[in-house]
C-alpha cells in the first residue's frame, strides 16, 4: 500500500511564464458511410503526421454518413500554412478514398482552446475505482495491470558521494522509460546517469543516479518513501482501463495522467483505436477530456462502442483486456 506521505511530497511548479499553448485548429471531415477500423486509420495518419489530438467527435448521420471532428495541435507549428493543410488533406485523401466528401481545417474558436473538461459526469463509483492513487493488494492482473508486489522500488545513498541510487525492479511496457521519467519530472528530481536492462522474459533493471534541484541527494526518509511510493503506483498503473455497461450500451474509459507540464500521455488513442479494429468493433461516439479529481489532472478518454450490426459485441473482460494489452504493448 502507498504511504500516507505520497500526498506530502513537495511538487516543483515553475514560478516563471509558461510558454504561449498552441495554437488548436478543427479538422472536420464527411465520409459517405462508415467502417471498422476508420477511425483508427484517420488516427494513425495524424500521428505520422505530428498531429496531436485534443478532443474527437465522432457523428453519424441517420443515412449512414459519418462527421469526424478532430481538434488538433502541430508538434510542426505549420497547420496555418496552406501548405500543411494540403499535406494534411492529402494524407487522409489516400486513406479514406472514395468515402471521404469533403475536409476543411480551420483555427478553433476561443471556447474550444479553453475548454478542458467532459460534458458530463463520472459517476462516483468509476472515480474511486479508476482514479485512486493507492496500490491495491496483490491480485491477478485481470484486476490491475500487475500485482504490486511485482515493483520494487528502492534507494540507496552509500554509494556515491553526491547522487542517490534509484533502482527500480518491474516488468516491461510500453512507455515505461516515460512513466519514470515523467514521475521524477513532475517532482523535479534531476538524473544524471541512468542503466536500463531488460531480460527476454520482460521483467526489467533500471538505476538511476539521481539528486534535488538543489543539487543535494535525496536524504529526508519522508521523501525517500513518498517518491518510491509514487514511482511504485505509476509503475503499477500508468493506465486506467475499464468498461461499463449502461443499459444497451456499452462505454469504454481509459485515462492516464498528465504532466505539470500539461502534456499528455503519446498515443494513447492511436493504441485504443488499434485495438478496437483489431476485435472488429465499430465506436459509435468519442469524448476525451481533461478532468481534475483527487487534485490530479487527468486525460479521459469515453469512447461508446458501436453494435449496430446487430452482432453482440465481445465480452466486457475481453475488451478490457485487448485495449489494456494494446496500451502495454504487451503482445
Amino acid at each position: 500500500m502507498c504511504s500516507p506521505a505520497v500526498s506530502e511530497i513537495y511538487y516543483y511548479r515553475p514560478e516563471f511564464q509558461q510558454p504561449k499553448p498552441p495554437d488548436v485548429f478543427l479538422l472536420k471531415f464527411w465520409c459517405s458511410y462508415d467502417r471498422k477500423g476508420l477511425l483508427h486509420d484517420v488516427t494513425k495518419v495524424l500521428c505520422e503526421l505530428e498531429l496531436t489530438i485534443k478532443r474527437v467527435k465522432v457523428s453519424t448521420a441517420p443515412d449512414g454518413r459519418v462527421m469526424d471532428l478532430f481538434y488538433v495541435t502541430d508538434t510542426r507549428e505549420l497547420l496555418h500554412t496552406k501548405k500543411r493543410k494540403e499535406e494534411t488533406v492529402n494524407h487522409l485523401k489516400s486513406v479514406l478514398r472514395d468515402s471521404m466528401i469533403c475536409c476543411e481545417i480551420e483555427l478553433a474558436s476561443a471556447e474550444v482552446t479553453t475548454c478542458s473538461q467532459g460534458s458530463s459526469f463520472l459517476p462516483s463509483a468509476i472515480t474511486e475505482d479508476m482514479f485512486c492513487l493507492e496500490l491495491l493488494p496483490s491480485k491477478h492482473p485481470s484486476g490491475g495491470f500487475f500485482a504490486s508486489n511485482l515493483v520494487s522500488v528502492t534507494m540507496d545513498n552509500s554509494l556515491s558521494p553526491s547522487h542517490t541510487l534509484v533502482q527500480i525492479l518491474c516488468q516491461d511496457h510500453k512507455g515505461l522509460i516515460y512513466d519514470i521519467m515523467r514521475t521524477l519530472k513532475d517532482y523535479n528530481i534531476q538524473i544524471s546517469y541512468g542503466r536500463f536492462f531488460a531480460n527476454p522474459k520482460g521483467n526489467c533493471e533500471v538505476d538511476l543516479l539521481t539528486m534535488q534541484v538543489d543539487g543535494k541527494k535525496i536524504v529526508d526518509p519522508e521523501k525517500q518513501n513518498a517518491l518510491c511510493s509514487r514511482l511504485r503506483m505509476e509503475l503499477a498503473r500508468p493506465l486506467r482501463v475499464d468498461v461499463l455497461s449502461r443499459g444497451p450500451d456499452t462505454e469504454l474509459l481509459v485515462a492516464n495522467p498528465v504532466e505539470l507540464s500539461g502534456r499528455g500521455r503519446p498515443l494513447v488513442f492511436h493504441d485504443i483505436t488499434l485495438a478496437l479494429k483489431i476485435l472488429d468493433i465499430r465506436i459509435f461516439s468519442v469524448e476525451i477530456a481533461r478532468r481534475r479529481i483527487r487534485d490530479r489532472e487527468w486525460e479521459v478518454y469515453r469512447i461508446l462502442l458501436d453494435d449496430g450490426d446487430g452482432f453482440p459485441l465481445p465480452r466486457n473482460d475481453e475488451i478490457k483486456e485487448c485495449v489494456r494489452k494494446k496500451l502495454m504493448g504487451w503482445e
